[in-house]
């Protein structure tokens, strides 16, 4: 049905991970698409339901990501290297019920904790990506599935995090490139310096103790 991705694409803000998808043999079905809403730090009513496809098959590589689980396992945040989390969780039991999952976010303050974004899923998300989380904040990201009453519903699954500062080590990176551009500099300059000294002064006074002579 082309509704969903005509509703992905009306959905502004909406951020989509390309990551490698697990290898789907012929006849498969196509990954359902996850459904959200992100809300405001508060939890206040509002937001757009928008669509993302499921990053199924992701790896967290050991050079490009760092994976945090929660204390029971069942949350997983995976810190990649480009500064954005990407969240993954398996099914809830029991699944009979489930209408869809709420994941709250917070983070600490020098003397308080702050709240940001929160996300309401649906039942058939097991994944949402976190695209922008600042450096030398640590996190906490709590995921609580949820069902239809009477059944209560479960303690939530949280994992804590923190991002290392992106920005200094591209201050550093850029200070060595310009330290290595200044040094090349340097150089060159001694050797025109000497080049001029040897071939342009030692003709001139050649020439002057000569005429003195005379």
């Amino acid at each position: 049905s082309p509704l969903p991705p005509f509703l992905a694409l009306l959905c502004f803000g909406a951020t989509t991970l390309t990551v490698p998808l697990a290898h789907a043999g012929p006849g498969a079905e196509e990954p359902p698409w996850c459904p959200y809403k992100v809300l405001g730090g508060e939890g206040a009513a509002g937001g757009r339901l928008c669509f993302r496809p499921p990053a199924r098959g992701f790896q967290c590589a050991a050079r490009a990501c760092r994976a945090h689980r929660s204390p029971g396992g069942a949350l997983v945040a995976n810190v990649l290297a480009n500064g954005s989390v990407l969240l993954q969780w398996g099914p809830p039991r029991p699944a009979a019920g489930l209408r869809g999952f709420a994941l709250n976010c917070s983070w600490d303050g020098t003397y308080t904790r702050f709240p940001c974004d929160s996300v309401e899923l649906g039942a058939a998300c097991r994944d949402y990506l976190l695209p922008e989380a600042h450096g030398s904040v640590r996190y906490r990201l709590c995921l609580q599935p949820r069902y239809a009453p009477p059944r209560p519903a479960p303690p939530a699954q949280c994992v804590e995090f923190r991002l290392e500062p992106a920005a200094m080590r591209d201050i550093v990176v850029a200070m060595t490139a310009v330290g290595g551009s200044i040094c090349v500099m340097l150089v060159f300059i001694c050797l025109l310096v000497a080049y001029i000294t040897e071939n342009l002064m030692s003709p001139a006074l050649g020439g002057a103790a000569a005429a003195a002579a005379a």
